[in-house]
């Protein structure tokens, strides 16, 4: 397995110095955030460290050749729209294809995502629509060589995602039905397992029950405040009980989940996703966060 991070949280940085810093804390990848132009839909996304609508040949040379130079891969080109939205996942589906086409021309040949939901629809009706949208997506990711792994991250934390939540792709019973309907090689998982820590689900069993369609995993830890779940309840919107952390930091214990990956033979990339409030008050307290957090996950990978 190659420790990496997933460059969001270096907002500002350009996409040199977000190679640099890999390199000076010894990191072997990142996850590199390719979102378009314009104003952000929500914290940590807008962030654009290649430009993939505007990739010309001579900059797929440059990037290749700076990788190249510092020792550090891409491990996916990550961009986390809603496809399945009645508003605006055309525009996403669009640059979608980009980032798909980006993936093949820099040979990082994966795309990391979210299948996307329309929120006010039932789970039903919203495999029924994923049904029409998805497989062009993945016909085209096919056809480029270009593999999709789709995060479970429910997008459900506050009044703006009710009641449904942005992300269809939430728990193993509807992967397994999302992998039955959507039968291609290009399809699989980008696993973390902090979303399932505040759903109150077991966070290592699935990546035995799902191990042939792991093709990345995000390192990012989870704190569940027991006292104000205890006042608010599961049926709260989930930031009321519950906060992103650095590893070993929350809930997650990270020595039986890499124990895990172990047993099953995954050696792909292991991405830090930092999304700790408390680290990011300043620049230097950002690559802190990045510094520790790898200090930290180095103990269990070799």
């Amino acid at each position: 397995m190659k420790i990496g991070f997933v460059s969001a949280i270096l907002d500002g940085w350009d996409f040199p110095e977000v190679v640099a810093v890999a390199k000076a804390q010894g990191y072997g990848c990142v996850e590199v955030a390719c979102w378009p132009g314009g104003p952000a839909e929500r914290r940590y996304a807008g962030v654009s460290h290649i430009d993939v609508a505007n990739l010309t040949p001579e900059k797929v040379l440059d990037i290749r050749g700076l990788l190249a130079e510092s020792g550090i891969a891409i491990s996916s080109l990550g961009f986390y729209p809603n496809p399945l939205d009645p508003v605006g996942g055309q525009a996403a589906i669009a640059h979608l294809h980009k980032v798909i086409d980006a993936s093949a021309a820099l040979d990082v040949n994966l795309v990391t995502t979210f299948i996307g939901r329309d929120q006010r629809l039932t789970i039903d009706e919203n495999l029924k629509l994923m049904g029409k949208v998805w497989p062009e997506i993945l016909k085209y990711a096919a056809d480029k060589g270009v593999r999709i792994g789709i995060e479970n991250c429910p997008m459900l934390f506050g009044a703006e995602q009710w009641p449904g939540g942005q992300n269809l792709f939430t728990t193993p019973a509807i992967w397994a039905q999302v992998f039955e309907m959507l039968d291609s090689p290009a399809l699989g998982l980008n696993y973390d397992p902090s979303h399932f820590v505040w759903q109150m689900m077991d966070p290592i069993k699935p990546i035995y029950d799902f191990a042939e369609k792991l093709v990345h995993v995000h390192i990012k830890d989870i704190h569940v405040d027991r006292y104000r779940l205890d006042q608010v309840g599961i049926m709260a919107y989930p930031l009321e009980y519950m906060a992103p952390k650095l590893p070993g930091h929350g809930d997650i214990n990270w020595g039986a989940f890499v124990s895990a990956l172990d047993d099953v033979g995954y050696d792909g990339p292991v991405c830090i996703e930092v999304e700790d409030r408390a680290y990011e008050s300043s620049p230097a307290r950002i690559l802190e966060s990045l510094e520790l957090s790898k200090r930290y996950i180095d103990q269990f990978i070799i």
